[in-house]
């Protein structure tokens, strides 16, 4: 019901910056928030940061003033800024919506394909 395209990642050096996309199509409309989560190597799935369709935002303790999320709403794209990255931030970032239907009696989870995200020491 919702696509979504990543792109932005790559590799960098401690220190350095990325600003990841996340461009969504389809029922648009639907969705309720939007956030990024990264998988380390031979870890779970965790959240960094998320923004809400009111434009509320959290972030993750480890990534609290280093990365920032934000909307174009015209654009249906969402970003990562990603300042003064450490090599505890490598890894697959995955952008996610979380989809309401039109009666607003369930939500959905869609995923993103993933973008790699590497940072050298």
């Amino acid at each position: 019901q919702v696509q979504l395209v990543e792109s932005g990642g790559g590799l960098v050096q401690a220190g350095g910056s990325l600003r990841l996309s996340c461009a969504a199509s389809g029922r648009v409309f639907s969705i309720k928030a939007m956030g990024w989560y990264r998988q380390a190597p031979g870890k779970q799935r965790d959240l960094v940061a998320r923004i809400t369709s009111g434009g509320s935002t959290n972030y993750a303790d480890s990534v609290k003033g280093r990365f920032t999320i934000s909307r174009d709403n015209a654009k249906n794209t969402m970003y990562l800024q990603m300042n003064s990255l450490k090599p505890g931030d490598t890894g697959v970032y995955y952008c996610n919506a979380k989809e309401r239907d039109s009666g607003g009696l369930h939500e959905y989870d869609n995923w993103g394909q993933g973008t790699q995200v590497t940072v050298s020491s």
